[in-house]
Formats: structure tokens, sequence, C-alpha cells
């Protein structure tokens, strides 16, 4: 699902990025760097909502955040593949918990149709 959207998508221009006091430039390198890095990690089954999800929470997390222009842009890039590992692992568990929950519903149908069957 990855192939339905591109990287282009979500780069940020320096208009993009608002007011960093003369550093518009270096920010909107940094997160598009950023971006870049994520993105070779994401893997292709990824659906687009939740790579959506994945690049806005990591800008969301950095915008008026002078650590953007503070840290090392390879830890900054680090932490970032960690967000998404954690976002896409979070997903998965909660995909994985509403198939089970889903299971569980339709056992609990399959149970209630017996017991009206068993009535007449």
């Amino acid at each position: 699902m990855k192939d339905l959207v591109s990287i282009q998508d979500y780069l940020l221009s320096i208009a993009d990025v608002g007011d960093w006091e003369g550093e518009e430039e270096l920010v909107a390198d940094r997160i598009n760097a950023i971006y870049h890095a994520v993105w070779e990690k994401i893997p292709d089954d990824t659906s687009v909502d939740l790579i959506d999800r994945v690049l806005n929470e990591i800008w969301d997390q950095l915008r008026g955040s002078t650590i953007i222009l503070d840290a090392d842009e390879y830890e900054l890039i680090d932490w970032a593949q960690a967000h998404m590992r954690k976002t896409l692992s979070n997903a998965d568990e909660d995909e994985d918990d509403a198939d089970d929950n889903q299971d569980h519903d339709d056992s609990d149908t399959d149970e209630e149709n017996d017991e009206e069957d068993e009535e007449y």
C-alpha cells in the first residue's frame, strides 16, 4: 500500500516549516532527511493511513522545538525510526485485538443461535 503514496507528498519546503529565526532551510532539510530515512524503513504493506499518521506525528513532535536544530541529525533519525517501529507495532497489536474481539463476537452469536435452535 506504500506504493499508493509518494514521499514527495510529505516533504516540507521552507515556507511549510514556519518561522525558525533564519534557520528555516536547515529545519526543512532536517525534517526531509528524517522523512526519507523513515520512508525507507516503512514496510511496503503499510496502509496509507498509517504512513500518514507516522509522518505527521514526527513533525508534530518536532515542530516548534529547538531539538530539531540542537540534536544531531542521526539522533533525530534514530528517534524517528524508533517512533515509526513503535507506532506500527501498536497498530498491529490493535488490529490483532480487533480480530480477536470479532472472533469472540462471532462465537457468541453462534452460541446464541445454537440456544435458539434448542428451544424449538
